[in-house]
């Protein structure tokens, strides 16, 4: 998954950008709010962490303005203003949820699961395809009874995956969500990343999962698709 982070305190926002990127999400950093509605309208982003206090504009605006040109990803909201009224315009403004600074990273990480699963868009906790499952909360994999020990950047490409279980996904679209913008990809990197996950999901005496569509992409299915490799 893929995290537009926007915050304009340098150091916070280091730290932040650490700990979602250690949680296996991919994260962008803007530093204003005319910073994210430009990254907002380029990149596809799967979830937005908001600070309420930017310098340039306020995040209500920035919210309120991405929401009118269509934006729908989930939006959470930081804010050191821990009024009622406070809350009750940013959520009116289109935010999902609200948490006051300062907080726990325990909590922050949890509200963002909890959006993750919440509509337009639900994202289910358990995933699964064949004996291959992977548990969102918990951040376990495992194929039957093998749990797999991955990365965070290979557990991010699992989920997206299954996420997209039959359906070809390109390697442009793994680029935008298992990478950010801070990491420059050698040309081969997800061939690379795509070859290590193939060989811890499928061990010897299990049904191959993950296919290569020759000038398409990938797909993770339980059956192969006429000129799979």
């Amino acid at each position: 998954m893929r995290i537009l982070l926007v915050e304009d305190e340098p150091d916070l926002a280091t730290f932040l950008g650490r700990v979602l990127r250690e949680a296996a999400w991919a994260t962008d950093v803007a530093a204003t709010g005319a910073a994210a509605l430009e990254a907002l309208a380029i990149n596809e982003y799967d979830l937005v962490v908001l600070d309420l206090g930017l310098p340039d504009m306020g995040g209500r605006e920035v919210c309120r303005q991405w929401r009118a040109r269509g934006g729908r990803a989930p939006v959470l909201m930081l804010t050191a203003q821990t009024g009622v009224n406070d809350r009750v315009t940013g959520l009116d403004a289109g935010a999902d949820d609200y948490l006051a600074k300062p907080f726990a990273v325990a909590e922050l990480l949890a509200r963002l699961r909890a959006l993750a699963r919440r509509p337009p868009s639900p994202l289910d906790v358990q995933l699964a395809v064949d004996t291959l499952t992977l548990d969102t909360g918990s951040r376990r994999v495992a194929r039957g009874e093998r749990v797999l020990r991955v990365t965070a950047r290979e557990y991010a490409l699992l989920e997206y995956l299954l996420r997209n279980v039959g359906r070809v996904v390109t390697r442009a679209q793994i680029l935008t969500h298992v990478w950010d913008d801070n990491f420059d990809p050698v040309a081969n990197a997800v061939d690379v990343l795509v070859g290590r996950v193939r060989r811890k999901v499928d061990g010897p005496e299990d049904c191959r999962l993950i296919h290569t569509l020759r000038g398409q992409g990938y797909l993770l299915a339980p059956e192969a698709p006429p000129g799979a490799a």
